[in-house]
């Protein structure tokens, strides 16, 4: 075994995964949402997503890395995809109630599964993975079988840690925040997740002009 190259891909996978985990996006959005709205245990679970999502595009992307490159109709389709669900996503974030004071009956399986489909239908995941973990990862496979999963695993642990500590930080702000506040912050979100989308459109549409 290459330690050598296992612990570079592990360092590798750690930078990206703090990196991705604290870059604005989707998903980051979405787990303040979710945590304002629910609770920590909502936030977790939505920061949980990268899991189920990434996981099997960690194998896919090893696999059609160079296909997809080439094929921008099919990331045409997962932006406009995602525009929409985003839109929804936003806009609902104007008319959200504040949470109860009982957060233990809030049930999150919801909240993980909106995190799943956020991360689905975000077109960056897949640009991620297919144009730059996949072929990291591939470019070292045949020298060392172990060191593509050591970068997934690191990448994949990092991210949802550091999503998760930004969930327990506005957690623990929120119980501090007026209801004003609260709406102000939520539809801060909403208006991200409105931008979002209109830049998964514009994307969906540079795609549709390169081709």
């Amino acid at each position: 075994m290459d330690v050598g190259l296992v612990l570079s891909l592990s360092v590798a996978g750690v930078a990206l995964g703090v990196i991705e985990g604290i870059k604005p996006g989707p998903l980051l959005t979405m787990v303040i949402r979710e945590t304002l709205s629910g609770g920590l245990r909502a936030g977790v679970w939505t920061a949980a997503a990268p899991i189920f999502t990434d996981g099997p595009l960690i194998i896919v992307s090893l696999l059609a890395a160079s296909w997809i490159s080439t094929r921008p109709s099919i990331l045409i389709v997962i932006s406009i995809l995602g525009a929409a669900y985003l839109l929804k996503m936003g806009l609902e974030c104007f008319s959200i109630e504040p949470p109860s004071s009982d957060l233990a009956e809030v049930d999150v399986s919801d909240s993980f599964k909106r995190g799943v489909l956020t991360n689905l239908l975000n077109p960056n995941v897949y640009i991620f993975w297919f144009l730059i973990g996949g072929p990291l990862m591939a470019s070292v496979a045949d020298e060392e079988p172990l060191a593509p999963v050591a970068y997934a695993v690191t990448f994949l642990v990092s991210i949802i840690i550091v999503k998760s500590i930004i969930a327990l930080a506005f957690d623990r702000t929120r119980g501090n925040l007026s209801r004003r506040s609260y709406s102000i912050m939520l539809s801060l979100c909403g208006v991200a997740m409105i931008f979002f989308a209109i830049g998964f459109t514009y994307q969906a549409y540079d795609l549709y002009q390169a081709l």
